[in-house]
């Protein structure tokens, strides 16, 4: 009895903790001045002026725009190959489990640099394209992990039992196999999502002139003091990520209720 209470505290005090510095920054990107540590009032000429910066809303777009390819090619391409993965004999997966991993524990400015060294040997121009290439090869891993846990839940004859029952491979997997990994596949789109909007060290070695994401925009404009225009677009940011998952664990909830109701029934 007594270590509920404490349970409850620790929880609330390691939220404070993970969110309060979030709150202070939606908080401020109010503030009338741009001092960080002082309040001259309420106002919305940040977020204006926000929508007029040309170089941030082109950061914007490059971010948005990689993020949303990388993780959609990612999520395909890391579907496929933990489904290739969970079908191989147990010494070939531990071995390619293992490669999978490197990746993942690698510090960031060694793939880093390494794909710049690749992208310059195999003579390719560093920009949009190396970018978006890097943003897939280190999210691919990712998506990996997310799937496979859910092909380790499923049957061990479910496939070979849609095979028997007439359907080909490819509908085999879009009808049987895919509906129960879909949730693993929507955790690695999103954790893919957010690490290529998060990248910095990696898309600031294979990018080239004229292409930058928010990451690095942010990064250079620190080096003169931090604009509240960053609190508001870091806000809005913020906020989209949050109505998303919000609709996701939504759609997600009903779903599980329709079958609950739907097997009581």
């Amino acid at each position: 009895m007594v270590k509920k209470p404490f349970r409850k505290i620790y929880i609330v005090l390691l939220y404070v903790f993970l969110y309060a510095p979030i709150v202070v920054l939606i908080i401020f990107s109010f503030n009338n001045s741009k001092l960080r540590g002082n309040w001259d009032g309420f106002t919305f000429r940040w977020y204006f002026q926000l929508f007029k910066d040309r170089y941030i809303l082109k950061s914007l777009y490059y971010t948005i725009t990689i993020a949303i390819l990388s993780s959609i090619i990612s999520t395909v391409i890391g579907t496929i190959s933990a489904l290739g993965i969970y079908n191989m004999k147990s010494i070939k997966k531990k071995i390619v489990l293992n490669i999978n991993y490197l990746p993942v524990l690698n510090p960031d400015i060694v793939t880093g640099i390494a794909l710049m060294t690749l992208f310059i040997f195999l003579k390719m121009k560093l920009g949009f394209m190396t970018m978006l290439l890097a943003h897939i090869t280190f999210n691919i891993p990712y998506v990996i992990l997310a799937v496979l846990p859910k092909l380790k839940q499923l049957p061990k004859d479910i496939i070979e039992a849609a095979l028997d029952l007439g359907a080909t491979p490819v509908l085999a997997f879009k009808k049987v196999i895919l509906p129960e990994i879909k949730p693993g596949v929507i955790t690695g789109a999103l954790i893919a999502f957010t690490l290529s909007i998060d990248d910095f060290v990696i898309s600031f070695f294979t990018t080239g002139s004229g292409v930058t994401n928010l990451s690095i925009t942010i990064y250079s404009m620190a080096r003169r003091g931090i604009n509240p225009k960053i609190n508001a677009l870091s806000s809005l940011m913020f906020l989209s990520v949050l109505v998303l998952l919000v609709l996701i664990n939504k759609r997600t909830s009903n779903k599980r209720e329709d079958v609950f109701i739907n097997e009581k029934n």
